[in-house]
């Protein structure tokens, strides 16, 4: 359902919110900005949407996480987006609102800091995400065996079991790295790994971690951060958490 890998789109709108300050750039950061404002939706919709084919492969964990219906979930939530670059650092936070009838929708209801930031990045984020489901692009970058190869690569000190996963294209909304499953429901828990192709080259060494949790049944992404470092201004640095209301219907409690 989500679609954004952040760490592209958000370090070059980043870019452009400090294009100001480095005068010969300011032409090219504008150029660059709508074409970074859609690679970060890609990004972070990075969600746990894949197909229902399996490999002929005799790893479990990753037979069961193939296996698994990429059915969509409508949801209600909460989130809090924050992007920094040098002195400047935004926030904001938004009521979204998701269903496979009406698309993604949004209502911000605090924010601060920059208003280059917020305005340049972080609505650019959501308005971006409007777009990409509104369009069906979220299946571009999803981890299915049409966009990435999978190769088993052990368990780790907290027992997940680690895939792998390499794009099948050198694209900018793919990444190289891994994922983490847990390996008796081959659940997804963790995504990270650096995106297969730089943005530009004003932007680079963009890199992402996604976390998703259980919430009433479904697994979810719960946080989302990337980091990237833009040529003569410095890193950058995006993060997105959520806290789920709804989901299907049903309310979420505290656990």
């Amino acid at each position: 359902m989500e679609l954004i890998v952040l760490a592209a789109f958000v370090v070059l709108s980043l870019l452009v919110s400090v294009a100001g300050a480095v005068g010969l750039l300011s032409g090219l950061l504008r150029l660059m900005q709508a074409r970074t404002t859609m690679l970060i939706v890609v990004l972070a919709a990075i969600a746990p949407t894949v197909w229902a084919t399996s490999p002929n492969s005799a790893d479990q964990p990753i037979e069961r996480f193939l296996s698994r219906q990429a059915e969509p979930h409508a949801y209600r939530a909460t989130r809090r987006l924050e992007a920094e670059n040098g002195t400047r650092h935004g926030w904001l936070d938004a009521k979204t609102e998701y269903s496979p009838e009406r698309g993604f929708r949004y209502q911000i209801t605090a924010e601060g800091g920059s208003r280059q930031i917020r305005d340049r990045v972080l609505k650019a984020v959501l308005d971006g995400e409007v777009n990409v489901i509104a369009q069906g692009e979220d299946t571009r970058s999803a981890l299915a065996l049409n966009n990435y190869t999978f190769k088993p690569n052990g368990l780790d000190a907290e027992g997940l079991a680690n895939v792998l996963v390499s794009p099948r294209r050198k694209e900018r909304a793919l990444l190289s790295g891994v994922m983490f499953l847990r390996p008796d429901e081959g659940e997804l828990v963790r995504v990270q790994g650096r995106l297969a192709k730089n943005p530009s080259f004003w932007v680079r060494d963009v890199d992402i971690v996604r976390k998703y949790s259980r919430v009433r049944g479904v697994v979810v992404p719960v946080a989302m951060e990337s980091t990237a470092h833009i040529r003569f201004l410095g890193p950058a640095s995006f993060r997105m958490t959520y806290q789920y209301v709804e989901i299907d219907g049903r309310p979420v409690t505290s656990e």
